[in-house]
């Protein structure tokens, strides 16, 4: 059983042994230095805090331990219940609360939960923010409110129904030509909340969805991880259903992978690159994604005259940048988009709209819309190493190596070639490297990984 604390949140298995596992007494821990911590930022009178969960079986038990801790702590606790990630983002600054909480391990399997960590922005706190709560969590400097101060609960069930209306207002969002269009859209929502939000949203802009797996009650049918090979049920409900296309996104609802009309997968890779060419067609301006996504979206951002950029590896990273270079959309290649119309944060909601917006205009369906892409294949592999290797040492030389090809080190090393490339990042928490190449074949992306990984094993003496 595994527990990870990082500057991101604390993430764990349910169960077990305190401080190996996100035990109530672990959540209750990390949960008080958050408080803490919300109250160093503002010294005032009251302090709010938004708290919201995905359907997973522990979501109940954790998210009344967080929330009450909180209250212990003088803070008051605006409950949304069942919600989504990108729908917690958008409600702590609606609240003008002082952060916010979700609890979701996001793809991780049903064993799996976390408290997922937003600043006053409603964006997910850096480095040094989650480095001083992991401190403040390691110590004893945390003082409770006392009887009269003690905070209060209010619930709020409606923000998923505001998410929707925010989404629907965006001025990119062509409801009447979406409407026209007809749609019929399968959606698996992986027993968890994008099961609610997801159809509701599909119903507001008059696409007709087809549900599967959308009952939150936090048994997932497959793997969460919206990948092809856990989405066998998505594919045949796509054919059968002679629907339009198919939609899965993951359990808190930030990812977002679509299936074309002949049960195939769209990519998720290329969730953001579609989501972008349409903005970018709309909205003249820049794009960012991290290190390990695509090269499509640099290829379609350039076809529109803009910049892309990449960023390192993890939303905070992506979101930094962006704002760094006024992107007027980015997010990563797992299916993540972030459209600062709307706010800074993966949103499936936002993606599910501007994909039907783009496909109401191009008239066309999901695979020839692929089709019009460029097409890039991709390979994910690691290498465990023996513990005690320079694993840094070792990145270095391969650094040093390619230093005659263009490089970039800011989270590991890419290394990118005329038509391909290749992205070798370290594990935080083993002696793992991570192998991440594109070409314009899965051949060739496999055979660039495969030589990469006899490089490093020749370095590494393995």
């Amino acid at each position: 059983m595994t527990l990870i604390k990082s500057i991101s949140g604390i993430r764990g298995t349910i169960g077990g042994e305190v401080g190996d596992n996100l035990t109530p007494i672990d959540a209750v821990k990390f949960a008080s230095a958050y408080g803490t911590w919300i109250k160093q930022q503002r010294d005032k009178d009251n302090y709010k805090v938004v708290v919201g969960r995905d359907a997973r079986i522990s979501g109940e038990m954790i998210q009344n331990l967080v929330m009450n801790t909180l209250v212990g702590l003088g803070i008051h606790v605006i409950d949304l219940g069942l919600s989504t990630t990108p729908t917690v983002e958008i409600a702590v600054p609606m609240e003008h609360a002082d952060g916010g909480i979700i609890l979701t391990a996001s793809h991780n399997p049903k064993q799996w939960n976390a408290l997922k960590l937003l600043d006053a922005k409603g964006e997910f706190l850096n480095g040094e923010e989650g480095a001083k709560i992991l401190k403040i969590a390691e110590g004893t400097d945390m003082t409770f409110a006392d009887v009269d101060s003690l905070g209060k609960i209010t619930v709020n069930s409606a923000y998923i129904d505001m998410h929707i209306d925010e989404v629907l207002d965006m001025d990119l969002v062509d409801v009447d030509a979406i409407k026209k269009a007809n749609f019929k859209v399968v959606v698996d929502g992986v027993n968890s909340t994008g099961g609610i939000a997801i159809p509701l949203l599909l119903e507001r802009l008059g696409v007709h969805p087809v549900k599967l797996f959308c009952e939150p009650n936090g048994h997932f049918p497959h793997n969460p991880e919206p990948l092809k090979e856990h989405l066998t049920d998505l594919s045949e409900a796509v054919v059968k259903e002679h629907a339009d296309f198919g939609i899965v996104v993951d359990p808190d609802v930030d990812r977002l992978a679509f299936m074309d009309e002949t049960g195939e997968m769209f990519g998720e890779e290329y969730t953001l690159v579609a989501c972008a060419d349409y903005v970018l067609s709309k909205t003249k301006g820049n794009t960012v994604s991290n290190m390990s996504s695509t090269r499509a979206l640099r290829d379609v951002t350039e076809k529109h005259g803009g910049t892309y950029e990449a960023s390192a590896v993890g939303e905070v990273n992506v979101v930094a940048l962006m704002k760094k270079n006024n992107a007027v959309i980015g997010g990563e290649g797992n299916g993540g988009i972030i459209y600062p119309e709307s706010h800074y944060g993966r949103d499936a909601l936002v993606g599910v709209a501007l994909f039907l917006s783009l496909l109401a205009e191009k008239k066309m369906n999901v695979s020839d819309l692929r089709a019009s892409y460029p097409s890039y294949f991709m390979s994910k592999k690691k290498i465990q190493l023996t513990p005690g290797l320079d694993v840094d040492g070792i990145l270095k030389t391969m650094e040093a190596n390619y230093a005659h090809e263009n490089l970039t080190t800011i989270d590991g090393v890419k290394i990118d070639f005329s038509n391909s490339w290749v992205h070798l990042r370290k594990s935080n928490t083993e002696p793992i490297i991570r192998i991440y190449t594109e070409a314009p074949s899965q051949n060739e992306a496999d055979t660039l990984a495969d030589r990469i990984i006899s490089e490093i094993k020749a370095i590494a003496n393995i």
